[in-house]
């Protein structure tokens, strides 16, 4: 069977551009999918009334929390419980209705977009009801502080890859020590980059062991994982690695009751970088780590890790000056010279 560059033109311009629109489509669904077919569903959010306040009031909270809308999920409960489900994330934004007033509390460690959604709702709540409120922001974050956990994901990525596919194509003999070193190194430049840009765009984010440690196990774990993967494919795993560093922002900078059901199950699910970018974000806003935040990245650093390990096939001895052996070692044994001989 003919190579495709032996066919002829006609027949290669229409393979390419068949190549480039399938490749168009795997990246349309990927990326810019995942932001098109965004939309609120079971948004969870909380309405807090004291246990003294008047019917009135637990009248309205009730009333919610009964309202069949898809696109929130209420939940009822006194204002110190509620403050705390908003520093855990498990809301992300009340709604306190006091005889005084409303108050509407937001928190800087919740992801953006959910915090995004949850004002809305929770103004128009306000507004239908005609009442006014007072916005109140728990650990506040710049627009760097916002910026910063989705960044430090991305750029982690990116130095690993370019690093291990750099390295893959450089080295002509691979070893172990050699691998392992350039992980090492890796790790920590990227992380002293990310800590960089941290300081430039905001001095106030917490450079704390704890921030620089986790950003160290995920620039580890990443590029274990990238190592790995370009020792068994190659550099075609680029084909592969690459793709997954354009979904990182599409996926990982949304909450998971924005995203499309199809793709928060085939994508957000699993993607490492949710898990990096949420982590950061709890950090540098006074939360704290979730267990899978961490054991994710431990799993896939001891992964890589472990292929890296593995025997490889022992590499045959060069030729000295790339003399090639074919098998015969006396002259006279050659066409020519038996041709020689027999005249």
């Amino acid at each position: 069977m003919a190579a495709l560059h032996d066919r002829p033109p006609s027949v290669i311009a229409v393979a390419t551009a068949a190549a480039g629109a399938l490749i168009a489509l795997v990246l349309g669904l990927l990326t810019f999918g995942v932001q098109a077919t965004v939309h609120p569903d079971a948004v969870p959010l909380a309405v807090a009334v004291g246990a003294d306040a008047p019917p009135q009031l637990r009248g309205v909270a009730d009333k919610l929390a009964g309202s069949d809308v898809a696109e929130v999920s209420w939940r009822v409960t006194t204002p110190d419980e509620a403050r705390d489900l908003l520093s855990r994330q498990e809301v992300y934004g009340v709604l306190e209705l006091a005889p005084g007033g409303a108050t509407v509390l937001l928190s800087g460690a919740v992801n953006p977009s959910g915090t995004q959604v949850a004002q809305q709702v929770l103004g128009g709540v306000v507004q239908g009801a005609g009442m006014e409120a007072e916005v109140v922001t728990l650990n506040p974050a710049s627009a760097a502080g916002r910026t910063a956990p989705l960044a430090a994901s991305a750029l982690l990525w990116i130095a690993g890859l370019i690093a291990a596919a750099a390295f893959t194509v450089v080295a002509r003999r691979p070893s172990l020590v050699g691998r392992l070193t350039g992980i090492a190194t890796t790790t920590v430049l990227g992380v002293a980059v990310v800590a960089g840009f941290f300081a430039l765009w905001d001095s106030s984010l917490p450079l704390t062991t704890t921030v620089l440690g986790y950003l160290a196990l995920v620039a580890a774990a990443f590029a274990l994982v990238q190592g790995a993967l370009l020792r068994l494919l190659g550099i075609r795993a680029m084909a592969l690695l690459g793709p997954l560093y354009l979904i990182a922002p599409a996926v990982a900078g949304q909450v998971p009751e924005l995203i499309d059901p199809v793709y928060r199950t085939l994508l957000w699910s699993w993607t490492p970088f949710r898990f990096s970018t949420e982590g950061v974000r709890a950090l540098l806003h006074g939360g704290a780590l979730d267990t899978a935040q961490v054991w994710v990245f431990v799993g896939l650093a001891a992964a890589g890790l472990l292929v890296l390990l593995l025997p490889g096939q022992k590499a045959q001895p060069d030729l000295a000056d790339g003399v090639v052996d074919v098998g015969v070692d006396e002259a006279d044994r050659l066409p020519g010279a038996e041709r020689q001989h027999t005249a």
